[in-house]
């Protein structure tokens, strides 16, 4: 599409009627849908006030397919959602982007070849690809390994020219504003960067197998890379001993510390964030191609330059094309996952906006959408797309609304289907097992210091459909403890309606 008429398809998709018949909910006495409240959340209330966690601060509605409330308690109270943020974000980007959208990277290469010669300069440009990894591919060399065969079938040994990776299409904010400092070592607080490639992290294995007293053995995915320098200063304690878990990545370095105390015989693998993920993804390609017999001579060059204007001396040796978004997002909600929702987002501002791709020009075009679709964005704050900020509020009511409205919308299966399962699947296959709701509840969990959450779809015994918001806020008391009087409310729902 051309990016002149995004701003205009955007505007006409934000000022769009919302759907007919359908009232927001303004307090606990509203509807969310065409029905009206039927209950004032008695029940909901004395599970709250009778349980280990009634200091926290909770807020919970329930409703039924027509969006009748049935159960509500501090529904229209700001809250934390954590990872259920995840749902207003996916239906976003399903909605403006489209279940079929697809990323394109493309290789393009420069010069000439010369007997076993390449005598020029290589070009990856970045289009915002979150896909390059073991979520969808078997080995995310594999496609250094089809550009590596595009030389050696050609009899090419050597590359006498740069390797250059462009990563302009987003902007250079590795992260969201407000993210905690100490996440950002690990998998789920990795850089986003328009040229990424296996999540943004080198995956490290630890094999507590020698002596008590003495280090661990580590390696690391992919072969090893120099990229990252680790420090082990890990100890193998007796066996009878508990693991305790240190790796930190000092500030603006690929430098890593390892200070993890592992029980003798002890197996670890942790998935670790690395610095500049551009230079990460090219430095990777030509160690491979080193590996394949193919040498590249000249420099590894991250450039943020739009080379639009230069395309015309440059030729287009191969284009890899993405799986669909369908199943981007079925990742990003069914594991969780917060790469997969803050690069889709910097992806939809790029689309909408033009490049280069921003967190809160995406947020923007986010808010626009559910602000048309009938929630309060006015009172919401969103910082991120996928729930990792603090400063993170919404509506209780509006998660519930969402679901609701989005029953009627296009694209609603490919959304549902993006869900875990109870009991069975995703993020709650450990959850709920041995329970009426096993394999009735598809939603989407919440997690971060002093936030639970849990929405979603139940079916309950009598076969009808509910829309389910649970939020805990606040709470001192284990995170246990609130999953299982999340779990005594899902039952309560279940047998009741």
């Amino acid at each position: 599409m051309n990016r002149l008429c995004r701003p205009l398809l955007l505007l006409l998709i934000l000022t769009a009627a919302a759907i007919p018949g359908v009232a927001r909910q303004g307090s606990d006495n509203l509807p969310i849908g065409d029905g009206v409240l039927i209950d004032d959340g008695r029940q909901i209330r004395s599970m709250i006030e009778e349980g280990a966690g009634s200091d926290s601060f909770w807020a919970v509605v329930i409703s039924d397919s027509s969006g009748t409330i049935l159960e509500s308690y501090n529904a229209d109270h700001l809250v934390r959602p954590a990872s259920v943020q995840k749902l207003l974000s996916s239906a976003a980007f399903l909605h403006l982007l489209g279940p079929d959208y697809r990323y394109r990277t493309p290789l393009f290469a420069s010069g000439r070849q010369d007997g076993e010669v390449w005598r020029g300069d290589l070009l990856i440009t970045g289009s915002g690809d979150p896909s390059l990894n073991t979520d969808f591919h078997n080995d995310p060399l594999s496609l250094f390994e089809k550009w590596t065969d595009l030389f050696t079938e050609r009899g090419i040994t050597r590359i006498e020219g740069n390797l250059i990776g462009n990563e302009s299409y987003f902007d250079d904010v590795p992260w969201p504003q407000g993210w905690e400092w100490d996440d950002l070592s690990y998998y789920y607080a990795v850089e986003t960067s328009a040229l990424s490639f296996n999540s943004n992290v080198v995956d490290l294995e630890v094999m507590a197998d020698g002596e008590v007293g003495t280090r661990p053995r580590i390696q690391w995915y992919p072969f090893n890379t120099p990229y990252v320098d680790f420090i082990n200063e890990q100890v193998i304690t007796p066996p009878a001993t508990s693991y305790e878990e240190s790796y930190r990545r000092l500030p603006g370095s690929n430098t890593i510390l390892l200070r993890s105390t592992l029980p003798q015989g002890y197996y670890e693998t942790e998935p670790l964030s690395i610095n500049e993920p551009a230079r990460y993804f090219i430095d990777t390609f030509r160690r491979y191609m080193a590996q394949r017999g193919v040498e590249l001579t000249g420099q590894v060059i991250v450039d943020r330059q739009d080379r639009i204007e230069e395309r015309g001396e440059w030729t287009l040796l191969d284009q890899h094309i993405s799986v669909p978004l369908s199943d981007m997002i079925r990742e990003m909600n069914f594991n969780s996952n917060n790469f997969y929702s803050e690069m889709l987002l910097k992806t939809l501002s790029a689309e909408t906006y033009g490049p280069p791709g921003t967190t809160e020009l995406g947020l923007q075009a986010v808010t626009g959408f559910l602000s048309s679709v009938g929630l309060d964005m006015e009172s919401a704050r969103m910082r991120d797309a996928s729930g990792m900020a603090p400063a993170n509020l919404v509506r209780a009511s509006d998660l519930n609304l969402l679901l609701h409205r989005l029953r009627q919308m296009d694209h609603f299966g490919v959304f549902r289907g993006s869900l875990a399962v109870a009991g069975r699947s995703g993020t709650l296959e450990h959850r709920f097992r041995n329970s009426p709701v096993e394999g009735s509840f598809f939603g989407k969990s919440g997690y971060v210091s002093g936030v639970r959450t849990l929405a979603g779809y139940l079916r309950t015994h009598s076969g009808q459909e509910l829309i389910v918001t649970l939020v805990t806020n606040n709470y001192a008391v284990s995170t246990g403890v609130i999953d299982q009087l999340h779990r005594r409310m899902l039952e309560y729902c279940y047998s009741t309606y």
